[in-house]
């Protein structure tokens, strides 16, 4: 899939990378509203000792951020992407990801009318070939 920026983007991905000094692979707004960068592996000195750079980025640009680390493997992806809550299992079956959540989890990773499920499947589908992801 063909990944198009307008100039907004592109100064929010220069300004996040002067701003924690990481290195920048992507930066959208996904399906809820919240502004995704994804960092190349260096997640800690994206977010910064206790959150300081993640804090500074979020109040400077007024909005909500999420920061996923990148990775080339799908289950490492999915397990950043779905971080801080708790998976169990990543299994892939022809093109389909079962995630196995820990049962306290479970309703965060699905969300509402699977909103969250939804906008998680968009992320994945952004960069690996998957048709859809269940949860069980």
């Amino acid at each position: 899939m063909r990944i198009k920026y307008d100039q907004t983007l592109l100064k929010l991905m220069y300004f996040f990378e002067s701003a924690t000094h990481s290195k920048l692979k992507d930066c959208f707004v996904d399906s809820n509203g919240v502004l995704t960068f994804v960092v190349e592996s260096n997640i800690a000195g994206a977010i910064g000792k206790s959150g300081v750079n993640a804090k500074k980025v979020e109040s400077a640009l007024k909005r909500r951020i999420r920061i996923v680390a990148f990775s080339p493997v799908l289950e490492e992806f999915i397990v950043n992407l779905l971080r801080p809550f708790k998976v169990r299992n990543i299994s892939v079956q022809d093109g389909t990801v079962i995630i196995t959540p820990e049962p306290e989890s479970r309703g965060y990773i699905i969300g509402r009318a699977a909103s969250n499920l939804r906008n998680y499947e968009g992320v994945v589908k952004r960069y690996f070939d998957v048709k859809e992801i269940k949860v069980v």
